[in-house]
C-alpha cells in the first residue's frame, strides 16, 4: 500500500476554526469514499479528538453508522512518536488529516515537512493576515512576508530537496462575512499580493455560522444533517460552502469520488 496523502492544518494563531475545518474535511473525504486517518498533535487542547469522540458517542446513542475517520492524539511528543503514529494510521488510510496546535511547536514543524497539502486557515482580518505578511498602515500594501511565511517557504524548499515532491500550500479564508466591506476587499487584495510572492493558493473556507458551534457536542458535521433529517435553508448554503472548500483543496482522487454525492 502506498503512502497516504497528507493534509496538514497549521496556523500558529488560535481561533481560526482550524480544528473544526480539519474535522469537516476528514469526514467529508470519508463520506466521499476515502479511507481517512486523523492525527491530533495538540495533546493539551485535543479539539479534533474530542470532536471525533463525540461523533463516536452519537453513533452509539443513535445506533447509526456515519462516515468516520480512524483517529488518535499524539501522546509521545517526539519525532519518533510522530513517525510511529503516522505508521499506525497509514495502515488503514489513503488520506491522513493532521491537526496541529495553534502555537509554534517543534512537532508541528516536523509534520509540515511531510505535508502534501498544507492548509493555513485564517479569519478575514489584518490581525490574522499578520501571521503571513505585514502591510503598510496607510495604503494596506504588503511590505514584507512574515516569519511564518518564511518558515513555510524553507520547509517546502527542504521537502523538495529531500523528496523531490512539492507542497500545495492553501490559505483558507474562514469566517468570511456574508456582506462585502472595504476591510474584506483590502484583506483579499493583500492576500493575493502575498500569494504571488510566497506561493500559496487562496480558497474560501467556512463562513461565520452558529451551526458549527452547535455541531461539536454531537460530533456531527454539516454533511450528516441530511441523513439525520435536520436540514434548513441555512444548512444547505453551509453545505455548499463545505463542498466548494473540499473541491478547492484538490485532493487526488476527489474527481472520482465526488464529495457532492455525500449530501
Amino acid at each position: 500500500m502506498g503512502q497516504p496523502h497528507f493534509i496538514v492544518f497549521a496556523n500558529e494563531k488560535g481561533g481560526t476554526g482550524k480544528s473544526t475545518t480539519a474535522v469537516h474535511t476528514a469526514i467529508a473525504l470519508a463520506a466521499s469514499g476515502h479511507r481517512v486517518g486523523a492525527l491530533d498533535l495538540d495533546q493539551r487542547q485535543r479539539t479534533m479528538t474530542r470532536y471525533l469522540e463525540n461523533r463516536d458517542a452519537t453513533m452509539r446513542r443513535l445506533d447509526r453508522k456515519l462516515p468516520f475517520a480512524a483517529y488518535e492524539v499524539l501522546e509521545d511528543q517526539s519525532e519518533t512518536g510522530l513517525d510511529a503514529a503516522i505508521s499506525r494510521l497509514s495502515e488503514q488510510a489513503d488520506v491522513l488529516v493532521v491537526d496541529t496546535p495553534g502555537r509554534d511547536d517543534p512537532i508541528a514543524r516536523a509534520v509540515i515537512l511531510k505535508a502534501d497539502t498544507l492548509v493555513s486557515p485564517m479569519n478575514d482580518s489584518f490581525v490574522d493576515l499578520d501571521l503571513i505578511g505585514q502591510v503598510h498602515p496607510e495604503n494596506f500594501k504588503v511590505t514584507k512576508p512574515s516569519f511564518y511565511a518564511e518558515l513555510i517557504w524553507n520547509s517546502r524548499t527542504q521537502r523538495a530537496k529531500e523528496t523531490g515532491k512539492s507542497v500545495d500550500w492553501v490559505v483558507l479564508r474562514n469566517r468570511l462575512q456574508h456582506i462585502s466591506s472595504h476591510n474584506l476587499q483590502r484583506v483579499g487584495a493583500a492576500l493575493d499580493e502575498l500569494a504571488r510572492r510566497v506561493g500559496y493558493r487562496v480558497i474560501p473556507g467556512l463562513g461565520e455560522r452558529v451551526i458549527y458551534r452547535e455541531l461539536f457536542p454531537k460530533g456531527l458535521t454539516l454533511l450528516d444533517l441530511g441523513e439525520l433529517g435536520e436540514v434548513g435553508l441555512g444548512h444547505i448554503a453551509a453545505r455548499q460552502e463545505l463542498r466548494e472548500m473540499i473541491a478547492g483543496l484538490a485532493i487526488p482522487g476527489e474527481d472520482e469520488v465526488k464529495v457532492a454525492a455525500a449530501g
